[in-house]
């Protein structure tokens, strides 16, 4: 038997870089560096775990929508034991919202083909966390979310989700769609055997009329959701400096209690 996993990732800018909003409102991704999702990283880790731990063949194909720079995460996902890419990129895709990321998810995950979709919890730069959901949703597939720990077997998922009081499993008939926390398991680091290999692994590209979507689907001026104004966050100021002189202690009492920390 074959087990066909898809991972969703999604590049996103650097969140040490300078980030900020360009003239239309949507992130500039031109002015900063992109990566890999950090929490995607732990949605491969899971799915090349399953892929190690299981008796089956299993075929890891990551997916993402993004501007040509996105191929960096389908790089980086390959290189820590992916086995092949979709890269979705159109222009007419800028600007899209969860709900239009969605549709396009789904329509490249059916048309790849699968028996689980694993995502991360959220993105980096979102941080939304609905689009495991949403692509449930359309694909008409079970959601196993915000899972900690993961495994496959006999036509099932099976997971642990942890909350704050309890923890609960939870399972789910193939095919599925679920999403995993940063709890579940440290992702790895890409080998240089990893890396190499990596450059030979197959990336397709498709566009939306690959994917039968029209361009009025998607785009920022048919979003459900966008951003209507942005400010630049305040500079920081200079701090408040005491000097212990004998009454230190006092003064620093007084500055905390004047900024109700204490």
């Amino acid at each position: 038997m074959s087990l066909r996993i898809v991972v969703t990732v999604k590049y996103v800018p650097d969140a040490t870089g300078d980030r900020h909003f360009a003239d239309d409102l949507t992130v500039d991704r031109d002015d900063v560096d992109g990566l890999l999702s950090e929490l995607d990283e732990y949605a491969v880790e899971q799915a090349l775990q399953i892929s190690e731990n299981s008796d089956d063949d299993v075929e890891i194909t990551v997916l993402t929508v993004g501007p040509e720079d996105a191929k960096d995460a389908l790089r980086k996902a390959l290189s820590m034991g992916a086995d092949k890419a979709i890269h979705v990129e159109d222009d007419d895709l800028h600007g899209t919202d969860a709900i239009g990321t969605s549709l396009v998810l789904a329509k490249a995950v059916e048309k790849a083909g699968y028996d689980l979709v694993i995502s991360g919890m959220a993105s980096t730069d979102g941080t939304m966390g609905v689009v495991p959901a949403l692509l449930a949703e359309r694909l008409g597939v079970p959601q196993v979310t915000l899972l900690s720990e993961v495994s496959v077997e006999d036509g099932k998922v099976t997971g642990r989700r942890d909350g704050d009081a309890a923890s609960e499993q939870l399972e789910a008939s193939l095919p599925a769609v679920v999403s995993v926390t940063d709890q579940s398991g440290e992702a790895r680091y890409p080998s240089f055997k990893g890396i190499m290999a990596a450059k030979k692994k197959p990336v397709q590209s498709w566009d939306l009329s690959d994917l039968d979507i029209d361009e009025d689907e998607v785009g920022l001026e048919n979003a459900y959701t966008v951003v209507e104004s942005a400010a630049e966050r305040p500079a920081r100021t200079a701090g408040t400096i005491v000097k212990d002189e004998g009454e230190g202690g006092k003064q620093l009492a007084e500055f905390l209690a004047g900024q109700k920390f204490i």
